[in-house]
């Protein structure tokens, strides 16, 4: 007599890498999981290669929903976009109120704040959930970054807690906030990656062209960084990429990739979205933009025929020295665009009422995640002492770290601009730092320009009390040049 398959405890659709890793991490964990993808035979193919555990295949998204106990709790692993909304669709009449629905992709946060908002008047609760840490974090524990309402919430935890990675602060998933706030922080989660692997690239770009090191001691040398402040996910990686040999030529394999960084839209988007929250984020955009011109590359090899830059192409100095500057370059710099990240988050929670808290965001981002790294401990600190923080620059023991930091930082920015190095995103720190705490900008003369050429008025730091004003500055320029 064929055993009854108990229903489901949760549902996946979509069975590429991320899908059929979470599917696999959910069922060790003691649920049972119903699955389901477009094309059939990879469904049947997924669940024959994984006999003996408690997945159920379904033929249809009908039967995937007959499959799971109420609250149906099912999500989405699928292409961010169009095959949404198709999914969506096709969905909505055979889920009923109550049931949750999660978008596990890299969904644009606008786009699910409306799902959500057309869901919701269905009864059903509409979560967009980032899931970091690739297919390994799938498999053995991701960050989760779940938002969405939070009642409903309550019937995720304790799938979600007993998948995420785990580290001394406990699970790497928390509530982010209501509709849109779990895909936004996934979004700022990745541009700060963004901005973490530009800078280990000029890292790298420097110590190969000024000092001529080679892969062995590149891997060395970041293996020794990784045993400090600057200890991640992304240094650790970064050591172990220098040290794989190729199997044809035996050279270092980095050594033969093309110079050719593609993207698929998360950064972008953090980009427009400071634009449009008011909240500079420099070293992200800089990083944006360094992939952007990487892959003009055979308009970078015809510039290159055409275009000379500096004639002195190494360091004479001392290799120690220089070590230790872009040591504390990449250190000073990744606090800047952990902060610039931070930042953005505060903003658009205040915006779009989400109430997120920063620590806790901190906190689920030390393990799982990409950008994993032993700096989160230092900003949960700085969010213990200050929990509304308006930016982690301004938090003494960051404060400090960026301090000690500042000359070394300086030094290695200057020698690479000398030598011909681009160096977009540490430069844009830089920038970003001296620009936030400099308390006399430039930008008096733009405002002013500004009024002189469209009416746009300005503000007299003398006379605040005067409001914004106008002034007729040809009028006041031909006096001036009469009296002259």
């Amino acid at each position: 007599m064929r055993e009854k398959v108990l229903p489901a405890d949760f549902g996946i659709i979509g069975l590429r890498v991320m899908g059929r890793n979470l599917a696999l991490n959910i069922e060790e964990h003691g649920f049972c999981v119903a699955v389901w993808n477009r094309t059939t035979q990879i469904t049947e193919q997924f669940v024959a290669e994984n006999r003996g555990k408690r997945l159920i295949e379904t033929k249809s998204l009908e039967e995937l929903v007959k499959a799971v106990k109420r609250p149906r709790r099912i999500m989405m692993m699928i292409e961010a976009g169009p095959p949404v909304d198709l999914v969506i669709g096709q969905l909505r009449p055979l889920l009923e109120r109550g049931d949750i629905l999660i978008d596990g992709g890299n969904s644009w946060f606008k786009d699910t704040q409306r799902r959500s908002a057309e869901l919701t008047r269905d009864g059903i609760n509409y979560f967009g959930s980032g899931v970091s840490g690739g297919e390994l974090g799938a498999r053995f524990g991701p960050s989760l970054m779940p938002g969405g309402p939070r009642e409903a919430w309550e019937h995720l935890r304790p799938i979600f807690e007993a998948i995420a990675a785990k580290t001394e602060s406990g699970p790497c998933v928390t509530h982010v906030g209501p509709d849109g706030a779990g895909h936004f922080v996934k979004m700022m989660h990745n541009g700060i990656e963004y901005g973490d692997m530009q800078l280990i690239a000029e890292a790298y770009d420097i110590l190969r062209k000024a000092l001529g090191l080679e892969a062995g001691e590149l891997s060395e040398t970041f293996a020794n960084w990784n045993s400090g402040a600057l200890e991640s996910f992304l240094m650790e990686l970064t050591a172990h990429v220098f040290h794989v040999r190729d199997k044809e030529t035996g050279r270092p394999l980095v050594d033969l990739v093309l110079d050719k960084a593609s993207q698929k839209g998360t950064g972008k988007w953090a980009v427009q979205a400071g634009m449009e929250l008011d909240v500079p984020i420099p070293t992200i955009a800089a990083a944006t933009d360094a992939r952007l011109i990487s892959s003009m590359r055979a308009e970078r090899i015809e510039a290159a025929k055409m275009i000379k830059g500096p004639t002195q192409q190494r360091y004479t100095g001392d290799k120690a020295e220089l070590l230790d500057a872009v040591r504390s370059m990449l250190l000073a710099s990744k606090i800047c665009s952990y902060a610039q990240g931070m930042s953005l988050i505060r903003a658009g929670s205040a915006f779009y009422r989400w109430g997120v808290d920063l620590k806790q965001i901190a906190r689920i981002w030390k393990g799982g995640c990409i950008i994993r790294a032993r700096l989160l401990d230092t900003i949960m600190r700085a969010y213990d002492r200050q929990p509304d923080l308006v930016n982690p620059l301004l938090d003494d023991e960051l404060a400090a770290e960026v301090a000690a930091a500042q000359p070394g930082w300086r030094a290695a920015v200057q020698l690479a601009q000398g030598l011909g190095i681009p160096v977009p995103a540490a430069g844009a720190s830089l920038a970003y730092f001296d620009s936030y705490r400099c308390d006399s900008l430039p930008q008096n003369l733009t405002q002013a320009q500004r009024d002189a050429f469209g009416a746009h008025t300005y503000e007299r730091k003398d006379h605040p009390e005067r409001g914004h004003l106008h002034t007729e500055w040809e009028d006041l320029f031909d006096e001036s040049a009469s009296e002259g």
